[in-house]
């Protein structure tokens, strides 16, 4: 096991926050970040910004130059080892002279899966992997998760009134938060590769399901999924509206309308309603890495019961709704406490006047 000092987690700590400046516009590629270091002084650091632009060791070799002779490349991702959209990170890194490369963690994306740390080690490369790496994963959970299960990482957001709620008994929901919290769900929007809803809240709602308020300056705009077996919300609604694209899943046996332009797909049925496992394998095929459900709590409740939900993004405001307002989730047929459902608190903040609580599943790990 490698002895990691002081400086080693200093400068991975820098590469990762880094790394975090493209968690809007990296997707469906990982976020990934370099620091090239001569002893404890940086000569160059970089980022990989978008899909498609140079990787984050090209970034920080160009700051370096011949400085990243002899030099210590960090990086929060092991360096590829193929031609993709640019050329191999790991031909850079040889190319360069550096001495010794220190990664957070491997990549398991198949073309790649170990071959970066090969190719290095045989040019006569230190490499060193597994500093900082649970942080490494978090940071980019979405891409591990498609690349490592077969699926998205699915986020619920709900928000809710103390007692539970998360609408009146008529369906109203406007709105149990606060400004700021509204601000923030479009963050947590932007970063997203998809935002899911159901045909019920498209015609109780009528949502758009873009990013707008408090949004990043950069985003790459999230795939619009809209699960309606029977296609009954295509020709209505401000879904479809704007540049965001928009996905309907439906029955096999829907009808589609004439002349239906839209993006759509058929999704096998399980007992009696969309397969929501189906769901998930079709976005992670169309490259999505993260899923934010926005939902009532009859799909959300869906969700949980099937033993999707990776993440609960829960907005609690400091009103009351009572007992006859609608709860957050249906469908879960909790009879006893032998049965309930654990969830862990990962983080806790407040934001404007109400709290954002990040939860996960017992048994799921970023």
């Amino acid at each position: 096991m490698t002895d990691f000092s002081s400086t080693d987690h200093a400068m991975m700590a820098q590469a990762l926050r880094l790394a975090e400046r493209a968690a809007y516009t990296t997707k469906p590629n990982p976020m990934v970040g370099c620091v090239i270091a001569q002893g404890q002084e940086v000569v160059g650091e970089g980022w990989h910004q978008r899909k498609g632009g140079p990787h984050a060791e090209v970034f920080a070799l160009q700051a370096a130059g011949e400085r990243a002779r002899g030099a210590t490349a960090y990086v929060t991702l092991e360096p590829c080892a193929h031609t993709g959209s640019t050329g191999p990170c790991a031909d850079a890194l040889i190319a360069a002279g550096v001495a010794r490369v220190i990664a957070a963690m491997g990549d398991p994306f198949p073309q790649v899966d170990g071959a970066g740390f090969e190719k290095l080690r045989a040019a006569g490369i230190a490499v060193h992997q597994g500093l900082m790496e649970a942080q490494a994963r978090k940071l980019n959970r979405g891409f591990l998760s498609r690349v490592e299960r077969g699926r998205p990482w699915l986020r619920v957001k709900l928000a809710t009134s103390i007692d539970g709620r998360t609408a009146m008994a008529n369906g109203d929901s406007k709105w149990i938060s606060g400004d700021a919290a509204r601000e923030d769900v479009h963050r947590w929007r932007a970063r997203s590769g998809a935002i899911l809803t159901g045909s019920g809240t498209v015609l109780a709602d009528d949502p758009q399901l873009t990013v707008r308020f408090g949004a990043p300056t950069e985003f790459v705009p999230p795939l619009r999924v809209v699960l309606d077996p029977g296609l009954a919300t295509v020709a209505r609604g401000r879904i479809r509206q704007g540049d965001a694209p928009t996905l309907y899943l439906h029955a096999p046996d829907a009808k589609k309308p004439r002349e239906f332009a839209a993006q759509h797909a058929p999704v096998p049925i399980r007992d009696g309603r969309l397969d929501l496992h189906a769901v998930l394998d079709l976005l992670a095929e169309r490259q999505i890495n993260e899923v934010q459900v926005e939902a009532g709590a009859t799909l959300a409740g869906a969700f949980i019961a099937a033993g999707l939900v990776d993440e609960l993004l829960l907005y609690v405001a400091p009103v009351l709704l009572g007992e006859r307002a609608r709860p957050l989730f249906e469908g879960l047929m909790i009879d006893d406490m032998a049965h309930r459902l654990k969830m862990r608190i990962v983080e806790t903040r407040r934001i404007g006047e109400d709290v954002r609580v990040l939860l996960q599943p017992d048994g799921v790990a970023a």
